[in-house]
């Protein structure tokens, strides 16, 4: 079915449910939406499905307008609350009620859980069998809810553009609550009364959903609408197989951001590929994305979710990334001032080239800013033995003379003090990078000595020249 079809300009929509975070499945929901929409010059809107008030937050409703905008997903309009339509999903179920094609259900919760136990027993299926589906009047004042009159036979069939052609039989479609008994609406009669009345041509969402698009068909066609295009993609799994679970990385996008440091236009390319492809293509970016993008590359099988995978991923962005932007994101993991933001960015280059995330980015740039007498992790210590702290004070009096303090010009000299010592360059090198980092990795040595700078480099090294106690 081609994207244009009968309903013209192409309409996508996200409508998460603010009772949590964004989730990772979630924000790859909106970002196929996106992706399809903007491929082909139509709308993405954004509809914040609120109706369970009791379990709907602000906080959760601003974690997912921040975590689509960090994810560079703008949305046509202002944002939609399901809430806002009530009036009018109620008086869709009204409209059914006079055509017959629903019916208020004065059944107690007592009948219902009757015929559970009832179903359990017989070890069916449970579907409810309603003594009110045929009887129009009303019945005083006594409390009912509007059920839909669901066919009974037949079949329904989708053709789903992610999982083919799907088939249920009519008899497994219940009598579902369009209604509750306070008169405000179930959320499978508000979903598709908004996304009608919103213009949506293609539903793309999850396909824990699929059951739910054979109960919404009713609905259209008992009101006569036009059918969506249905595509229901399969869900995210972890590396075991298992259902996307925390445990896995199902965080929330802003944990993505906050606690892991990762970039938003890695994360975007991980989702991407996560169940869509194109040809061995990795590293995708957005306008690539947009150009490519389509329905018929979205696999039918679940695709497994890699933490290791998106930090490399994130690695080559950092890389990529300007120095003044990393620097602007990583300051505040570091708490730094404004001489020693101009120095994390003049230090850049080099920390972005062994960095995956912004957090390794700031514990790669933690030396920088370390105050006297550094504390040492596990193994830098052992390298200051008494032979090194004999060649730190012969490499401290070379550096003492330099008269020029840059990369080249220290190169030059602590190898002078390496050969001039009889030992390989490494032997010095790596006591000497205890001495001025406190750890056992670091930039390159030069790289160290020269973004350190002359004062700071020498006094470091002079700290170590003899013994703590001495």
């Amino acid at each position: 079915m081609s994207a244009s079809n009968s309903f013209g300009p192409v309409v996508t929509r996200f409508a998460p449910s603010p009772t949590g975070y964004l989730h990772i499945g979630g924000a790859r929901t909106a970002l196929f939406n996106w992706l399809f929409a903007r491929h082909h010059g139509g709308k993405f809107l954004l509809r914040i499905e609120d109706t369970d008030k009791a379990r709907s937050t602000k906080d959760a409703i601003d974690a997912i307008l921040d975590g689509m905008r960090w994810l560079g997903l703008d949305w046509d309009g202002h944002e939609y609350y399901q809430s806002q339509f009530w009036a009018r999903h109620a008086e869709i179920a009204h409209r059914m009620l006079d055509r017959g094609q629903a019916y208020r259900c004065y059944m107690t919760q007592e009948e219902l859980a009757e015929q559970r136990e009832a179903a359990q027993r017989e070890r069916r299926p449970f579907r409810i069998s309603s003594p009110w589906r045929d009887v129009t009047e009303k019945q005083g004042d006594k409390p009912f809810v509007v059920r839909l009159k669901a066919p009974q036979e037949g079949e329904t069939v989708i053709d789903d553009q992610v999982q083919g052609r799907v088939t249920v039989q009519n008899s497994e479609i219940d009598d579902f609550i369009l209604l509750r008994s306070d008169g405000t609406p179930t959320y499978m009669l508000a979903v598709v009364v908004d996304d009608h009345d919103m213009g949506v041509t293609h539903v793309i969402r999850g396909d824990d959903h699929l059951n739910n698009a054979f109960r919404q068909l009713v609905i259209i066609r008992a009101m006569g609408w036009p059918e969506p295009v249905y595509a229901h993609v399969p869900l995210i799994h972890g590396p075991d197989g298992a259902k996307l679970s925390k445990r896995h990385g199902a965080l929330g996008v802003d944990a993505y951001r906050d606690e892991l440091g990762m970039l938003p236009e890695a994360v975007v390319n991980y989702l991407l590929r996560l169940g869509w492809g194109h040809g061995d293509d990795e590293i995708i970016s957005r306008d690539q994305a947009t150009e490519w993008f389509g329905l018929d590359h979205v696999g039918k099988s679940p695709s497994r979710f890699d933490f290791k995978k998106l930090e490399n991923l994130n690695g080559h962005y950092i890389r990529e990334a300007d120095d003044e932007r990393l620097a602007k994101l990583v300051a505040p993991k570091l708490r730094l001032k404004g001489e020693q933001r101009a120095l994390l960015v003049r230090a850049m280059p080099e920390l972005k080239a062994r960095a995956h995330t912004l957090n390794q980015l700031a514990e790669g740039a933690h030396f920088l800013f370390a105050a006297r007498p550094l504390e040492f992790e596990e193994g830098a210590s052992a390298l200051l033995t008494d032979d090194s702290r004999t060649i730190l004070a012969a490499a401290h009096k070379r550096l003492v003379a330099l008269a020029k303090w840059d990369a080249e010009s220290l190169e030059a000299a602590v190898r002078d003090v390496a050969e001039a010592s009889g030992v390989k360059l490494g032997k010095l090198a790596q006591p000497l990078r205890a001495a001025l980092t406190g750890r056992t990795t670091s930039p390159g040595i030069f790289d160290v000595l020269a973004l350190l700078g002359r004062d700071e480099s020498l006094a470091r090294i002079a700290d170590q020249m003899v013994e703590p106690n001495e």
